[in-house]
């Protein structure tokens, strides 16, 4: 898979978390095939613009926390708003991180066993 079919495959599957859910970065990669590209669903949704039709404020870190952008940003405090807008409570934790309860927000599909998935490790895509 080509870093554009990635990209494809991440904000297809995105669009399927239903309002007032939430799942991790390591999910999504999961249900796309590629569960060792966590990290790289992250950068692909950050390559999202402003006005984007894709929920990207409903994928957070697999611990329930907001991820930092870095000092400055303020993507996390527009993710925050993004989601409190959909009415999921996002709480402050001890050290200020954006927490979310999973078992009540989350939402995690069934990977299904005998989905065909590409080798990761295979960098032809030949099975």
């Amino acid at each position: 898979m080509d870093s554009a079919e990635f990209h494809a495959a991440v904000y297809d599957m995105v669009r399927t978390i239903p309002p007032q859910k939430v799942t991790s970065y390591g999910h999504i990669a999961k249900l796309i095939g590629m569960p060792r590209h966590s990290r790289h669903v992250g950068q692909a949704l950050k390559f999202l613009g402003p006005d984007t039709d894709i929920p990207w404020h409903r994928v957070i870190s697999s611990t329930g926390t907001i991820s930092s952008r870095g000092p400055g940003t303020g993507g996390a405090q527009r993710q925050r708003e993004a989601l409190e807008a959909e009415g999921v409570e996002v709480q402050a934790g001890r050290s200020g991180e954006l927490r979310i309860d999973l078992r009540t927000w989350g939402w995690f599909p069934a990977i299904p066993v005998n989905a065909h998935h590409p080798r990761e490790d295979d960098s032809n895509g030949n099975e």
